[in-house]
Parts: structure tokens; sequence; C-alpha cells
């Protein structure tokens, strides 16, 4: 299949799977007589697992490392367990940080007293940082 076709079936910009190539995510495709790409099935499975692990929050060097990892279906798997709990502790981290960023926004918008924006407290703890460190 042409570029196109991989791009609509796996929901993927064609500009995406040119980059997944250029970066070695993808391998390069063959070519057709008329020199445009020909993937395969194996190119669409992978750029799913691609597309997938990227909607997960996977960063690109831990997709590299997974990607290698299954090239040997044979292999333990302690170190996809390994790659997926850095993973999940990095995801409970950003969701501590945005619990913590939703109770300030919360206490903020609490102490607004809806009058003029001279007195307006979201505006000044925005524009003062120690009152949004819970210093007042």
């Amino acid at each position: 299949m042409k570029i196109g076709e991989l791009a609509r079936v796996t929901g993927t910009k064609a500009e995406t799977v040119r980059y997944y190539e250029r970066i070695g995510l993808l391998p390069k495709p063959g070519r057709t007589d008329g020199n445009y790409r020909d993937y395969g099935p194996a190119d669409q499975e992978r750029l799913s697992f691609i597309r997938h692990a990227r909607g997960l929050g996977f960063d690109i060097a831990d997709i590299r490392s997974l990607l290698d990892l299954g090239e040997d279906p044979g292999r333990e798997c302690a170190d996809v367990d390994r790659i997926a709990t850095g993973h999940m502790v990095a995801v409970e981290r950003k969701l501590a940080q945005l619990e913590k960023l939703r109770d300030e926004l919360a206490r903020m918008i609490g102490q607004c007293r809806r009058g003029r924006i001279a007195d307006c407290r979201v505006m000044q703890s925005l524009g003062d940082h120690a009152l949004c460190d819970g210093d007042h």
C-alpha cells in the first residue's frame, strides 16, 4: 500500500509516517516501479503499535526500546516491565502535579470577588507566585 493508505488505515498523518521513517522507528519501505513507498502488513502493525504507545504517552526512546525487544519474542519480558513501570511512575507523578494545579486553580477562583480587575485574586495570584504557594 502507498503512504496515503497506510496513513488512513492507521489514523496517522503521512508526514508522521515519514518522520517515523527518518528517525528509524519504521523501516524504510520498498519502492514501487513508480518510486512510491510500498508498505505491507508488517509496517501497518508496527505503525499501529507505535501509535498506540504514543497514545499512552510513551516517549520515542521507550518505543524504540520496546520495538527492539519485540524483535526477540522468546526473550523474558523483564525489560518491557521495567519500561512500562517507569512510564507508570512518570504518569503518577504528572497526575500528582495536575492535582496540585487543579487545587491551586480552585483556590484562586474561590477567592475571586467578581469585582474589578485591580482587586481580582486570580490576577494577583498569577502576578505574585508567593501567593500561589499558599503563603498567604
